[in-house]
């Protein structure tokens, strides 16, 4: 699959995120402390890379995260800001790699490295249906 020749290395996007109650540990049941929870960063990440490159792909195509690595470095509060800051920095074949960094008003608080798939949505939604079929014939 050939991609456009906007979707290339270098690219970059950053986005800034708000930490409210809902995004912390203890609301998401991933730890005790109400502070900026490790899936909520996974989550800005993949958001922020996914917006990067979807309005560069042609109709019918879209991407779908396939691999995450994140260090959640720092602690962040609520009422906090985060800011991630994401770069593409490979690309082989459909498969597109991104780095990224998400900071607090105080310091780095995360690292990443991100792989999204590029797919053809109606092949990749007849997938899902047949799954579906194949676990309502077993029922």
């Amino acid at each position: 699959m050939k991609l456009p020749p906007s979707i290339k290395v270098g690219l970059k996007a950053e986005a800034t995120q708000e930490v409210t109650p809902d995004l912390t540990a203890t609301h998401i049941g991933s730890g005790s402390l109400s502070v900026y929870a490790t899936p909520a960063m996974a989550s800005l990440v993949e958001h922020t890379c996914a917006s990067m490159v979807s309005g560069l792909l042609p109709e019918g195509q879209t991407t779908v995260g396939v691999e995450i690595h994140l260090r959640h470095l720092a602690p962040t509060p609520v009422n906090s800001v985060v800011n991630i800051r994401a770069e593409v920095v490979s690309i082989d074949n459909h498969l597109i790699s991104f780095n990224a960094q998400i900071f607090d008003e105080v310091e780095l608080v995360g690292e990443a490295e991100h792989r999204r798939a590029v797919i053809e949505e109606d092949r990749f939604l007849k997938r899902v249906d047949a799954k579906v079929s194949e676990r309502l014939s077993t029922q």
